[in-house]
C-alpha cells in the first residue's frame, strides 16, 4: 500500500470540472449548475460529513460506458455531482485533494446502483462496474464551480464511514 502510496504521488495530473448536477429532491434527477457551495450546514448537503457527500466520476469512463452500451450518455443521467476530466478519480481514494475552494477526501469507489439498469437499459448497471466513479466527504466548505482544478494534495487522516 505505502510503494502504491508513492506512486500515485509521482503523477503530475490536474483535472478540471467539466459539468456538475445537484439532487432536488432524493431519486430525482440531478440538474446541471455552474456553480455550488459545499456546506456543512447547507440543508442541500445533509450528508456533508458522511463518506458519500460528494460524488465524482471521471468523463473517460463515461465515454467508456457509452463504448459499451453503444450509444451516448448524458454524464449527470449517472447521478454523480461533479463530471471530472483529465485526473484518475480511482486514484484519490483514501487521498486529499481540491477542487476549486473546497478539499475533498476520496472515501471509495463508487459502485454502480441497481438504478443503472433502468436508467441506461439491459447491460447498463454491468457496463459501469468499475467506472462509477468515487464517493468523498467535504473536509473543508466552499464553492465549485465549472472550470474549476482538481488536484491530488496528499494522503487522507482518516478512514472511517
Amino acid at each position: 500500500m505505502e510503494h502504491q502510496r508513492k506512486l500515485i504521488s509521482l503523477a503530475p495530473q490536474v483535472g478540471e470540472i467539466i459539468q456538475m448536477g445537484v439532487r432536488p429532491k432524493r431519486r430525482e434527477p440531478l440538474v446541471p449548475v455552474n456553480t455550488l457551495h459545499l456546506d456543512h450546514r447547507n440543508p442541500d448537503h445533509a450528508k456533508a460529513h458522511s463518506a458519500r457527500a460528494v460524488t465524482l466520476i471521471n468523463i473517460e469512463h463515461v465515454r467508456f460506458v457509452e463504448s459499451i452500451l453503444g450509444r451516448t450518455i448524458e454524464p449527470l443521467l449517472l447521478r454523480r455531482n461533479l463530471i471530472v476530466s483529465g485526473i484518475n478519480l480511482s486514484a484519490l481514494v483514501d487521498e486529499r485533494f481540491s477542487v476549486g475552494q473546497v478539499v475533498l477526501e476520496g472515501t471509495r469507489l463508487c459502485d454502480p446502483c441497481d438504478r443503472m439498469e433502468a436508467l441506461l437499459g439491459p447491460g447498463g448497471h454491468a457496463a459501469m462496474v468499475g467506472h462509477g466513479g468515487i464517493c468523498a466527504r467535504i473536509i473543508t466548505v466552499g464553492t465549485v464551480r465549472v472550470g474549476d482544478a482538481v488536484k491530488r494534495m496528499g494522503p487522507a487522516t482518516h478512514r472511517d464511514e
